[in-house]
């Protein structure tokens, strides 16, 4: 039994993929006990009444709400562990609608059905609470599509359906457990404390929870850690690559106990996700091991690392993973506009990169590029079809581009794994790049202008979903 199974079976609250259905695997994996984040999205209904006038003076609108409960009955039985509708009141006024909203607090989502002409009133408090909420229009059951997609337009935090087709409401299954899967993820933040982010927007925005160990707390875990099961991880890792460079054995069982240290910080803070400010703990001493290969062990398991303490590149990993299940690379890109192309570069990596729980493709075990200490990973990137670049610009906006996977690169200059990008148009990206963030006074770091988040395929139309939903604007970079 492999290293990696053993782990997976010792830590019940490991999120796991084995799923052909990736951007919803996520969801229904661990145990929700444990994991909140892995739980189904709660979806809220509330119905739109009032007296029936269009599309019939004589509706039925009961029987019309058995017939939409039945149809969504059959969605939540055909995604076991993936949607929990619960609800399902009519209301008919204003005053009706906010106290609904009162005891709704529970829910992820709400998914409003109009069902006569004239809920305008009723449509205009929902979309005030800011609360993520889809309407759902049948063909005939009234004219407040219009106004939907007016607020829509305007920016609320609203998607509209006007469709016959209940099946048109099956792909934003897996966004409402991206909400669900923000709302109930805990990140933690580890660098000095003048140095720490600042969370409380993303938690305004997406209710994520922060926690804030301390070099201190992992070199407590990582010392408590025993060496052997270490030296069989450190051997089973070994023995998987294609090649071992530079590191030698004892760097790399150092290594594997920094990741069993932090997965066991993880599990006593209950978190899913942890970014560390890596380069400059290490070079201050503060940590006993490059994280690159936790990091990377964690994001092939449907988890999040995220190196050098970055908050908005956590996130937009958390926000596109638990939609698409496809791990998020955090990168440094390169241009060649004579080529047309984009290389992103950086030491940490997934092996899983087209989807957790996929084929782990092939690596070497180097030293870290910054100083050629440590253990980091060379990750062997597979060519073929679209990529999405994105990255949350604070928790408001976010920046997106795309391009095409043409593979792995070999160069030891810049960073251990990189992957080679065409775009469609290297010129124009490069004038734009950034742009909302040149907008103050003052010139951002290096760091919020450089990072991107690279995932295999392309899940643009999930991204914009996601930011009408929730309320971030979407920055097409080209």
């Amino acid at each position: 039994m492999s290293s990696e199974r053993v782990l997976l079976t010792r830590r019940r609250f490991l999120l796991t993929s084995a799923s052909a259905l990736a951007p919803l695997s996520l969801l229904e994996a661990g145990n929700s006990a444990i994991s909140p984040w892995a739980g189904p999205a709660v979806v809220k209904k509330v119905y739109l009444g009032g007296r029936p006038g269009w599309p019939r003076p004589d509706a039925d609108l009961e029987q019309d709400r058995a017939a939409v409960e039945a149809r969504l009955a059959e969605i939540e039985r055909k995604y076991p562990g993936r949607v929990r509708f619960t609800g399902g009141e009519m209301v008919r006024t204003p005053a009706e609608m906010a106290a609904w909203l009162e005891q709704s607090g529970d829910g992820d989502v709400i998914l409003a059905f109009n069902m006569v002409t004239i809920v305008y009133p009723m449509l205009k408090t929902l979309v005030e609470s800011k609360r993520p909420a889809v309407m759902f229009s049948q063909p005939y059951a009234g004219h407040d599509w219009t106004h939907a997609a007016a607020f829509v337009q305007r920016g609320a935090c609203l998607e509209l359906i006007a469709s016959s087709d209940f099946g048109e409401l099956e792909p934003y299954l897996a966004l409402f457990g991206a909400i669900h899967h923000l709302r109930y993820s805990k990140v933690l933040l580890v660098s000095p404390p003048a140095a720490r982010p600042a969370a409380e927007d993303y938690t305004r925005a997406f209710g994520t929870s922060f926690a804030y160990p301390t070099y201190l707390d992992l070199k407590a875990a990582y010392d408590a850690v025993p060496v052997e099961p270490a030296r069989r991880q450190a051997e089973a890792f070994i023995q998987g690559a294609v090649r071992v460079v530079e590191p030698s054995p004892e760097e790399i069982v150092n290594s594997f106990r920094l990741y069993l240290a932090i997965e066991e910080v993880m599990r006593r803070e209950q978190a899913n996700a942890i970014a560390i400010d890596c380069l400059g703990g290490f070079g201050r001493g503060e940590l006993p091991a490059y994280p690159c290969v936790a990091f990377s062990r964690l994001n092939d398991a449907g988890m999040y690392g995220v190196c050098e303490c970055d908050l908005d590149s956590a996130m937009t990993q958390l926000l596109v993973t638990s939609f698409s299940g496809v791990p998020g690379f955090v990168s440094d890109p390169v241009f060649d506009t004579s080529r047309n192309e984009v290389i992103h570069a950086h030491c940490v990596s997934a092996t899983r990169l087209r989807g957790v729980g996929g084929e782990s493709f092939p690596y070497a075990v180097r030293t870290h590029l910054e100083d050629h200490k440590g253990v980091s990973m060379q990750v062997l990137a597979p060519a073929g079809g679209a990529m999405t670049v994105a990255r949350f610009a604070g928790a408001g906006r976010m920046l997106l581009s795309g391009g095409e996977a043409l593979g792995n690169v070999e160069d030891e200059r810049g960073c251990r794994t990189k992957i080679r990008t065409r775009v469609p148009d290297a010129h124009k990206l490069l004038a734009q790049w950034a742009a909302p963030l040149n907008t103050g006074p003052a010139m951002p770091g290096t760091r919020d202008l450089l990072h991107r988040v690279v995932f295999y395929g392309d899940h643009t139309s999930g991204i914009e979903r996601l930011g009408r939903l929730t309320g971030f604007q979407v920055f097409h970079e080209a």
